[in-house]
């Protein structure tokens, strides 16, 4: 991929949200992104053959009259059920490796189109907003067995939905991710991480959604001592497209200021 390509690339995302970082408190919130990553090269595996079809089942009434499939989630060996013609020929499933709290909200997609807490819009505002019912906020992390450790919620639905191959099920957690705020930095640079270690290199989203929200809240992260942890830890594409990203968005903004000159130069003359 060309500077000049990937100067266009970081001047797009880093346009596209208007979310703003709340430096009192060094939270950073999350924004909505589909510009292009500045990765490419490794594919991530697939286990699409799980799902048939991976069509919304909510209006498919043959779908809920088949055989029911039993799958075993996690190390914890959690059970769900679902009806066969929305998975496999199996009879019984076992997915070792799946939080069960995330393999809940794709079935729950599935069947419904959306999972909790859900996507409702505001015709006032012409927007999108989480619905969280009377529970008020929302925990927007999880706690995943395979780091030890919190990670957003959303991000890691998105892997999943991208493991599976269900497209329109990573929209909608991009999307909700996009949603939310007050975010800790620590939390924003492991759920990174993760998402770089879970989706191809040519993944177009979720990992300019992430350099784009470092960039803007570079402020809050150059201070940030997990940041400079992670740093010198390295392990990850993710810092070396963090620095691209950073060059094309300076060389943006030195290109935008010598334009403005020459603009007010030729107008004083």
């Amino acid at each position: 991929m060309t500077p000049a390509f990937t100067s266009c690339i970081a001047a797009t995302f880093l346009s596209q949200s208007g979310h703003r970082l709340d430096a009192t408190t060094g939270n950073c919130p999350s924004s909505e992104s589909s510009a292009m990553s500045f990765s490419k090269g490794r594919r991530a595996n697939k286990s699409k053959s799980l799902f048939r079809g991976y069509t919304v089942l909510k209006d498919r009434r043959d779908t809920l009259t088949s055989s029911i499939i039993t799958l075993v989630v996690g190390r914890e060996r959690r059970l769900f059920a679902a009806h066969e013609d929305a998975l496999s020929t199996s009879k019984r499933i076992s997915l070792r490796d799946e939080e069960p709290e995330i393999f809940s909200s794709v079935l729950e997609y599935l069947y419904k189109g959306d999972y909790y807490p859900r996507l409702v819009h505001n015709k006032g505002r012409n927007s999108w907003e989480i619905d969280t019912g009377t529970e008020g906020s929302v925990e927007p992390t999880v706690y995943h067995h395979g780091i030890d450790g919190e990670l957003l919620k959303d991000t890691v639905i998105y892997c999943a939905a991208e493991k599976y191959g269900l497209d329109e099920l990573k929209r909608v957690a991009l999307q909700k991710q996009g949603l939310q705020s007050g975010i800790q930095c620590s939390t924003v640079l492991s759920s990174a991480r993760y998402a770089y270690a879970n989706t191809p290199d040519t993944d177009s989203n979720i990992r300019a959604h992430y350099l784009a929200l470092i960039i803007r809240s570079r402020g809050t992260f150059k201070q940030s001592g997990t940041m400079q942890l992670e740093m010198q830890n390295g392990g990850s594409r993710l810092f070396f497209d963090l620095f691209v990203a950073l060059c094309n968005h300076v060389d943006d903004v030195i290109i935008a200021t010598e334009y403005s000159s020459s603009l007010i130069a030729r107008l004083s003359s």
